[in-house]
């Protein structure tokens, strides 16, 4: 499962969903669906979102083993 932090970011930015939404170029629903974690960005889209918020990828996005198939 990927997870991301974006929830986070946007707090330390004081963004609203729709905020991070203009500034990346998708909906506020896509936004809505990457936080929780129903829709994983396709890589264009995870380095545009890092950028935004001028960290690395890896400061965004983190790879976890689904907890099912351990």
């Amino acid at each position: 499962m990927i997870r991301n932090r974006i929830k986070v970011l946007r707090a330390e930015h004081d963004w609203t969903q729709a905020d991070l939404a203009d500034r990346v170029g998708i909906s506020r629903q896509a936004i809505i669906s990457i936080e929780k974690y129903k829709y994983t960005p396709s890589l264009e889209l995870a380095f545009k979102i890092a950028e935004i918020f001028h960290v690395s990828i890896s400061e965004v996005f983190e790879f976890k083993e689904d907890e099912n198939n351990e």
